[in-house]
């Protein structure tokens, strides 16, 4: 423990972020950095706890009081060398995740928690200013290859862990860069995508041969797969995004969020996006109040929205946990949550049902036609009913429609032709070893356990990392969870 007293004398503080009017104009990462010395107070707010619930609120089990203290100390090489002993990119997790661990500190329970993800960041970039961050290239190879199918979190984890433990490794990717959702879903505002290339400079030494623009099941068949590799893991994500099948879904200008965010990170990467879905100058509406809703907001203010309006299904959501809150301290509390992107301009209204949209005579989407709903609550403690209010109904101009709606799978092509079996959510069944129904194919990630965060991806990638060497050596020396 840092400083005995350190969460009495310091308060939780963030960086400022860049000024509204300064973002908007540009695609940079909006949020500044601490002093050593600021972030030395922050690392001492924390109370080294005889039992840190942050580990259990952080999925991949990260030592977080451990690295408090070394940045307490000035001891940062102990410090990244603890972090990257549970985590393999903490500077994706350190920009996007939403931070569990935080919730979860028990300094939270009556005072704001500690500053675990600002800590994080900046420890992993002074790691890769200094020239900590170097190749762990394995003493042996096994001579034996794996084909990692899907390059975002999950994969990019589970294809360097196997790589460190000296198999010949294959990242495939469909798309024409690594990275997956990290890659063409966030936003470079949120994450600027260097970061994935600088990993990919340290995977590569490590022995990761990455191959991009290769739809595997069609550009590679499931017997090439088979015959060529000694194992497969599925770390295809879930990308079968949710759709709302209402009348006037066809109309030109009604498009799902990832058909609209991956173009506009292809054009900060420098490409031409032929006929690219823009804000410009257009009355948005989002529907859906999650982070890739406020992805496409941070996007359509960029691009010079006319108007932003974000809609939700649900209720809102209270400003502060509440005494009565199914999801106690320590889980993760049902709060509202504004982002960078809500500061920049938007209109948000909750529990709104999409009926319809309509168009002009060109086939383009000029109005969306909604209602109002009430939730009531069930006795039996069932999920809550949605009932429209009688005389709601409205409509609104909307020259531009985004479906952020959440995803509801994998998809089923390449996951059908290797045969392997799905759970009722339309995910791949897989142990706790990670083994699919099919010998020596492997999933994780979002393919296994549905849409979740880069922080689960990378956890799940690890541990399938596990159960591919064990299956292929009959034990394995690579590190376990702290969770485990």
């Amino acid at each position: 423990m840092g400083k005995i007293t350190g969460f009495l004398e310091f308060e939780r503080k963030l960086p400022a972020r860049r000024p509204v009017e300064e973002r908007l104009h540009d695609w940079n990462e909006l949020e500044g950095k601490f002093s050593s010395e600021a972030l030395a107070e922050q690392g001492a707010r924390c109370m080294d706890c005889g039992i840190p619930f942050c580990h259990k609120g952080c999925p991949l089990g990260n030592i977080i009081p451990d690295w408090n203290d070394f940045i307490y100390r000035d001891r940062w090489e102990d410090a990244i060398e603890r972090l990257h002993s549970t985590n393999n990119f903490p500077e994706f997790t350190g920009r996007v995740c939403p931070a569990p661990c935080e919730e979860a500190c028990v300094l939270n329970i009556n005072e704001s928690p500690v500053t675990i993800k600002q800590i994080e960041k900046q420890i992993i970039d002074r790691a890769f200013e200094q020239g900590w961050v170097t190749p762990q290239v394995a003493d042996e190879k096994t001579g034996k290859k794996v084909a990692v199918i899907g390059s975002g979190p999950a994969g990019m984890a589970c294809a360097q862990q196997l790589a460190r433990a000296g198999h010949d490794v294959t990242l495939f990717e469909r798309a024409d860069r690594i990275g997956g959702l990290l890659r063409y879903g966030i936003p470079d505002f949120k994450m600027e995508k260097h970061l994935i290339d600088r990993r990919m400079e340290q995977m590569a030494a490590e022995g990761v041969t990455f191959r991009t623009s290769v739809n595997v099941g069609v550009d590679v068949t499931v017997e090439e797969l088979k015959s060529d590799f000694d194992a497969v893991v599925l770390s295809t994500g879930a990308t079968q995004a949710r759709d709302l099948p209402v009348p006037g879904r066809d109309l030109e200008g009604v498009h799902l969020a990832m058909d609209f965010l991956p173009q506009q990170n292809k054009v900060v990467a420098g490409d031409a996006v032929e006929g690219q879905i823009t804000a410009t100058g257009k009355n948005v509406v989002i529907l859906g109040g999650g982070d890739t809703g406020s992805d496409c907001l941070g996007t359509s203010n960029r691009q010079g929205a006319a108007s932003v309006h974000q809609f939700e299904l649900l209720p809102k959501p209270p400003e502060e946990r509440k005494a009565e809150d199914v999801a106690p301290w320590p889980q993760w509390p049902m709060i509202l949550r504004t982002s960078s992107s809500h500061e920049e301009g938007v209109t948000r209204d909750w529990c709104i049902n999409t009926k319809s949209f309509s168009g002009d005579p060109s086939g383009h989407v000029r109005k969306l036609h909604g209602v109002r709903l009430e939730w009531e609550k069930v006795e039996d403690g069932g999920r809550p009913k949605m009932i429209e209010v009688p005389g709601s109904e409205f409509e609104i101009d909307a020259d531009l429609v985004l479906f952020a709606l959440g995803f509801v799978g994998p998809e089923k092509p390449l996951l059908e032709g290797l045969g392997t079996e799905f759970d009722g959510r339309g995910n791949v069944v897989a142990d706790a070893r990670y083994a699919t129904s099919v010998p020596g194919v492997f999933a994780c990630g979002d393919a296994r356990r549905g849409q979740s965060l880069v922080v689960w991806a990378i956890w799940e990638g690890r541990e399938a990392a596990r159960g591919v060497d064990e299956f292929l050596m009959g034990q394995t020396s690579l590190p376990a969870s702290p969770m485990l």
